[in-house]
């Protein structure tokens, strides 16, 4: 069966499927970089196929080599045109940053300088990005070297507190808005300095990163959210699993309250949050066995590391479960899966809820109900309170019906939406409503986007057409954002809005209306000419 119509039914289900708006919700994505392309169409396509999935969020990679203190050319171009797709999609773009290997790590000044202004330069360049994960499993010798001093200390934690506190400056003199997350930490590690491997586990680097932060004496955070790959190796073990040994190091997904106390013994007491740092799981994946009729689209089938995996059902379980684990932990504000669509070498991840040739596993119907349940916080009924989630509801203005088009139930026939230019103020236009479970800052935006397909250029983003409200709401009160009334140019536009509580960066929430298009004027009619001869 062509793949356009195994997913229309999912198509039909993404117009019907309710927005996010409750304060118990978190974001669900994925790790997946298929969107990078220079081609918008390819960017737009990837992006929609992680929307079928049902999920609010993409993180994405940028990989930063020694002597670059800005992304090339290209790297922009490819950034802007995955941060257009998403928004089109109502995705929520989180960059991560780092080096390619332990051979990159930025060890010195220069280096710190250069990765720290490589991150800014994005922040200016890109305004659809405003989250970004500095270095990746910093306590692995895969990714961060060297792990040990000649004496046997910690040397890769003071080393990353060091590039992760130049670079949170850097990106927060573009925008105090602009999220930086740090950590990326993996959830295991041997701790033995006589070893081949020097590796540190996260309960020995999150507390040294806290001490290495204490010696700086330093008087501003290094981070605004810590994100954390709880993955479980193997695949058979439930994402329920705990280690019961209290002597055990490694950190599991529903090791949540281990993790806040790591958090809380590295930073509480400081300037930088700890006990209450919001906390991402940017990196969370289940295999599933590949059926024979899909085989085909993968290479090195018979390797070690495809053999661990689960059945698809199995798959859709662990995923479920693990999204009700996270949406009620209360610092967890999002949870990223490893992947949408799987790597095609059986070497690497087959995780996603897609096959390698973009179509869906038996899985992705309960993923999907799932991940937009998380959003809502209806998937699971928490003992605790979120205490991340800030936003109670966003209601956008309504969308007009297509000339000819009938109203919506129970909607006036003069309603006014943002997709239809009438003349004259109209004091019910453009309007935003925002309900917040806590005091929050807003910064509400309605802007031009491109179109699906039109290129970006090469030359610096600039935000065309944008008109931008700044502002505050106090608990529970249902807020209206009013944009000014000034006439738009033809073109596509959407509402965005991205709500923190008051003085927690980390807890920013994002959401996106609807595109909506505001058409150009048609020409006047004019009168025929007379012909020759006739009579005035």
């Amino acid at each position: 069966m062509p793949t356009r119509l195994l997913i229309l039914p999912l198509l039909l289900a993404c117009a019907l499927a309710p927005p996010a708006h409750a304060g118990e919700g978190i974001f669900v994505g994925a790790a997946e970089d298929a969107a990078r392309s220079p081609d918008p169409v390819v960017s737009k396509t990837k992006m929609d196929i992680a929307k079928l999935a049902g999920f609010d969020a993409i993180r994405m990679t940028s990989i930063w080599s020694p002597g670059q203190s800005a992304p090339t050319p290209h790297e922009l171009l490819v950034l802007r045109n995955a941060g257009a797709a998403a928004q089109l999609n109502g995705i929520r773009l989180i960059l991560s940053v780092y080096h390619k290997d332990q051979r990159t790590t930025p060890l010195t000044a220069r280096a710190r300088a250069d990765f720290a202004s490589y991150v800014a330069t994005i922040a200016r360049e890109v305004p659809g990005i405003s989250d970004y994960i500095i270095g990746n499993e910093p306590n692995l010798n895969l990714f961060w070297m060297p792990q040990y001093t000649r004496t046997g200390a910690n040397a890769a934690a003071p080393a990353y507190v060091r590039l992760l506190a130049q670079t949170y400056d850097a990106v927060k003199a573009v925008s105090p808005d602009v999220n930086v997350i740090g950590g990326s930490i993996s959830p295991r590690g041997q701790d033995k300095y006589p070893s081949k491997r020097h590796t540190h586990s996260p309960t020995t680097f999150i507390p040294d990163m806290g001490t290495a932060y204490r010696k700086s004496r330093r008087t501003r955070p290094i981070m605004d959210a810590f994100a954390f790959h709880p993955y479980l190796i193997p695949s058979r073990l439930p994402p329920t699993f705990r280690f019961k040994n209290p002597k055990n190091t490694t950190v599991a997904l529903s090791d949540y309250d281990k993790l806040t106390r790591l958090l809380a013994r590295a930073f509480d007491g400081t300037a930088q949050a700890g006990s209450t740092l919001p906390i991402v799981y940017d990196e969370f994946g289940y295999q599933s066995i590949i059926p024979p009729h899909k085989q085909r689209f993968y290479t090195n089938l018979d390797s070690p590391a495809a053999r661990d995996a689960i059945p698809e059902a199995t798959q859709a379980a662990y995923y479920r479960q693990a999204l009700a684990i996270a949406q009620c932990q209360p610092n967890v504000t999002g949870i990223l899966l490893f992947h949408v669509t799987d790597e095609s070498d059986a070497r690497t991840w087959q995780s996603g809820v897609f096959y390698a040739d973009d179509t869906p596993k038996s899985s992705l119907p309960a993923v999907r109900q799932a991940a937009l349940a998380a959003q809502r916080g209806t998937h699971a009924a928490c003992p605790r309170p979120k205490r991340v989630n800030p936003v109670d509801e966003v209601v956008f203005p309504p969308q007009a019906p297509a000339p000819g088009e009938a109203p919506a139930p129970g909607e006036p026939p003069s309603a006014i939406a943002p997709d239809v230019e009438s003349p004259g103020p109209d004091p019910a236009k453009r309007q935003v409503q925002l309900v917040c479970a806590q005091a929050c800052r807003f910064v509400a935006r309605l802007e031009r986007v491109l179109a699906p397909g039109a290129a970006f250029s090469a030359e610096p983003a600039q935000r065309p057409n944008a008109l931008r409200v700044d502002g505050f709401t106090s608990p529970r009160n249902r807020h209206t954002v009013q944009f000014p009334l000034d006439p738009l140019a033809p073109g596509t536009y959407q509402y965005v809005i991205r709500v923190t509580a008051v003085g927690k960066a980390g807890t920013a929430v994002t959401r996106f209306s609807d595109p909506f298009t505001v058409p150009a004027p048609q020409p006047e009619e004019s009168e025929p000419a007379p012909s020759p001869g006739a009579q005035p």
